[in-house]
């Protein structure tokens, strides 16, 4: 996955995660025919309503389905919150976490904040989760109290212009601040969504020294080539910091992965035997590691693939976030199987990037992959 790229030119539909369906059908305000291209989600951001809406108000059962011709009716953003609500009560609640889920999820299923979660577990700035374990639930109204928290330090902060690949919780843990302050400073909803140029207001750190040490653990754990290749500055030094987190963070064993990596691909209509020899060729199941090209965790994507991931599964993916990165990879596999004109060419593109495969055909080093890759299918079985 070092190199994948997102120009495929496949018409992709996006795929919405444990999508609900609501009781808000009924309440259409318009229609709309998609077009090539079109996914739930820019339709929905376009006509000011919610996938979950719109699914609802046209039955979709799967909406990764959704065609060139196909019209769909579009409720209003003001019928689409009353579904959005159901779920949101001024009381708190508990929540056990399974796989494959995260704090944005958890938080948009049930009526409440990143920030307010965040805050009623003591979580640290990576807003990290693992399965098993139980989560308070702030209702609705519990959200509103995490907010002023960072203020009193907003004073020291700064702004950062959103880079390609950038996540709040990397932002935050290189300004020395925590994911709650900076979606509090921004008024960011609960998926704490960015998007590459935007300016973010940075609260300033309550202890100036924190800040200051991953600096001391950020270098020289990555290199700089590979596969004779060397990779620009700035994108090691990414890679670097990515690695630091991972290490800091802790990672689930070798085992544990393979196991979220056929989990998630039966869940999700891949072949588990090609998601666990993926994830074997790329990493061995090792969640820390890091190329130099920036590819992260299980299944090395890279921060540009792991957006056009996102895109396909209708939320924002945390790379670092185990359960997260091998939803991105198995997202990205899916999308290569059902473009590609053969298993080999799906496999290919996964490691070179399905344009330049189309382009160049295979390179030496990337029949080799394939080859490795479809030897490993075997062991899977």
């Amino acid at each position: 996955m070092a190199r994948v790229a997102t120009g495929t030119g496949a018409t992709l539909a996006l795929a919405t995660v444990a999508l609900a369906a609501t009781g808000t059908a009924g309440h259409a305000a318009d229609s709309y025919t998609v077009r090539d291209g079109d996914t739930l989600s820019a339709i929905a951001k376009r006509a000011g309503t919610s996938v979950r809406a719109i699914a609802a108000d046209n039955a979709l059962a799967d909406p990764s389905r959704i065609r060139a011709g196909q019209v769909l009716r579009l409720p209003s953003a003001t019928a689409a919150a009353p579904g959005a609500s159901v779920t949101a009560a001024p009381a708190s609640g508990t929540y056990t976490v399974r796989t494959g889920d995260t704090v944005s999820a958890i938080a948009a299923r049930h009526g409440t904040s990143v920030q307010a979660v965040v805050a009623a577990n003591g979580l640290d700035s990576r807003a990290f989760i693992r399965a098993g374990q139980t989560l308070v639930l702030p209702g609705a109204g519990g959200a509103a109290p995490a907010a002023p928290a960072p203020a009193a330090a907003a004073a020291t902060g700064g702004t950062y212009t959103v880079r390609g690949g950038d996540t709040v919780s990397a932002i935050a843990a290189r300004h020395g601040t925590t994911v709650q302050a900076v979606v509090a400073a921004n008024g960011l909803d609960s998926r704490a969504f960015i998007r590459a140029g935007q300016t973010l207001v940075l609260p300033g750190a309550a202890a100036p020294a924190a800040a200051a040490a991953p600096a001391a653990v950020t270098s020289g754990l990555v290199g700089n080539t590979f596969a004779g290749r060397t990779y620009p500055e700035h994108v090691v030094a990414s890679a670097n910091q990515n690695k630091a987190n991972l290490l800091a963070a802790g990672v689930p064993s070798r085992d544990a992965m393979q196991a979220k990596v056929a989990a998630t691909a039966r869940s999700m209509g891949v072949d588990p035997a090609l998601a666990q020899a993926i994830a074997f060729q790329e990493s061995g199941f090792n969640h820390s590691a890091v190329s130099p090209a920036n590819a992260i965790g299980t299944m090395q994507v890279i921060p540009s693939s792991g957006e056009w991931a996102s895109q396909m599964v209708g939320r924002p993916l945390n790379l670092l976030h185990p359960d997260d990165n091998v939803v991105a990879g198995v997202a990205i596999l899916r999308s290569l199987v059902r473009s590609s004109p053969d298993l080999p060419t799906a496999i290919a593109s996964y490691y070179q990037g399905a344009s330049s495969v189309k382009r160049n055909g295979m390179y030496a080093d990337t029949r080799r992959y394939v080859a490795n890759v479809q030897t490993l299918m075997t062991r899977f079985r």
